[in-house]
């Protein structure tokens, strides 16, 4: 922005510049013919009347000049160039030899007297002037550059502040004593803003906590009746499946919950702990696999004595849900959990995600060639960007889905 500003008004400089150079040069130019005009008519009207008394005494005595003349009645002398020879009475301008020359031509009862002017040396003046005034031109153009941009720079600089600013925690006021008027403005309006979108942060917030505070009252019994149900003695074994059925919904509304709470808050880690990887994936994936009895085997390529520094209940989400998912698309084989430099690869033996999902598969409820998704990838975006990593979704070279969390300087070895 700042070297848009320099340029725009070195612009707008240079052209008032090139304007004012341009009348300039034309009202020189015209003033300049005048000039050798006048001293046209003067000398030849001089050489004229000095003919009359003093012929040897009528040529001019400078070398710019060449007086003729042609009396009337034989032909004209020869050494007169045919050039001007004919030229009618009047001023005229002529080029010869690439120079430029002037013509003055007057007639009196007994002869025609013919006198040019070289005017070469007016032409050098002129062309010496609009080299300066070029040279000059662009020598206050790259000052008012330089000087625009170091102008700009203040303005730039106290808006980056602003801007800086914007970022900061703490919700402070953006308004500072002594602001210019459209800084003064911006920064009420971004107050405003702000003030606006924390009332409905707060209201959302309120909402789903809320909500999930009188669910959990009812679910919680609803449990604990499918729960008594489910160990009834005598109780069928329909009823007892119904019975473990309600107990699974009640726990994934338990879980969706969870998850809906938690992308609505700005997920922070509250306490970074040393976690082994090895016996924290595996412990993730024995209770997932305690209700699922799918033929599929976890090969872990965790090298021992590898630690990542994280907060134990977000990085436990993230396995939970990256192994969830691989296990939820795989009906048989094997799911690979890998440790690849500092990435950690979930890679499944399902069908993988559908081209058109691939930029969406971070989307929360998006529905796709293959169905609606969750919240879970979801869930792992939001807790990777709030502990500094980075994840990534693809297809396998030999199929399946392969999420890659990129652990960075977290991941260490003891």
């Amino acid at each position: 922005m700042r070297l848009r500003i320099a340029a725009a008004v070195a612009v707008l400089i240079l052209l008032a510049i090139v304007a004012q150079a341009i009348a300039m040069l034309m009202i020189f130019d015209e003033k300049e013919d005048e000039f050798i005009k006048e001293i046209l008519d003067q000398q030849i009207a001089h050489s004229m009347a000095v003919w009359q008394t003093a012929p040897e005494s009528a040529f001019p005595n400078t070398p710019d000049m060449q007086l003729y003349r042609i009396a009337k009645g034989p032909p004209p002398a020869a050494g007169i160039p045919a050039d001007v020879a004919r030229l009618a009475v009047g001023n005229h301008e002529i080029v010869r030899a690439g120079r430029e020359f002037h013509v003055a031509v007057r007639e009196d009862e007994g002869a025609r007297y013919i006198l040019t002017y070289d005017v070469e040396d007016h032409e050098m003046r002129l062309r010496e002037l609009i080299l300066i005034t070029a040279s000059t031109g662009g020598l206050l153009a790259l000052l008012v550059l330089l000087a625009g941009y170091l102008m700009a720079g203040g303005l730039a600089g106290r808006l980056e502040r602003l801007a800086a600013r914007v970022g900061e925690p703490g919700g402070a006021s953006l308004v500072e004593a002594g602001m210019e008027r459209e800084l003064l403005a911006i920064a009420d309006a971004l107050d405003r803003y702000h003030r606006r979108q924390q009332e409905v942060l707060a209201r959302e917030q309120a909402f789903a906590a809320n909500l999930s505070h009188e669910l959990r009252t009812p679910l919680t019994a609803i449990r604990t009746d499918a729960e008594m149900l489910a160990a009834l003695p005598d109780a069928p074994a329909s009823v007892a499946r119904r019975a473990n059925r309600m107990i699974g919904s009640v726990d994934r509304i338990n879980a969706l919950g969870n998850s809906l709470l938690l992308l609505g808050r700005e997920a922070r880690p509250a306490l970074l702990e040393e976690i082994r990887l090895r016996p924290a994936i595996t412990a993730v994936w024995e209770s997932l696999t305690i209700t699922n009895s799918k033929p599929v085997n976890l090969r872990l390529e965790v090298p021992e004595g590898t630690a990542v520094a994280a907060d134990p209940a977000l990085f436990d989400l993230v396995l939970r849900n990256l192994l969830d998912n691989a296990l939820r698309y795989s009906e048989q084989g094997e799911i690979i959990c890998a440790l690849e430099g500092s990435q950690l690869v979930v890679a499944d033996c399902g069908p993988g995600f559908a081209e058109a999902d691939l930029a969406h598969v971070f989307d929360r409820f998006y529905t796709g060639p293959r169905g609606r998704h969750g919240l879970g990838l979801a869930l792992v975006q939001h807790v990777c960007a709030a502990s500094g990593w980075q994840v990534s979704a693809g297809n396998a070279a030999t199929g399946g889905a392969r999420v890659v969390v990129e652990l960075g300087a977290s991941l260490h070895r003891f």
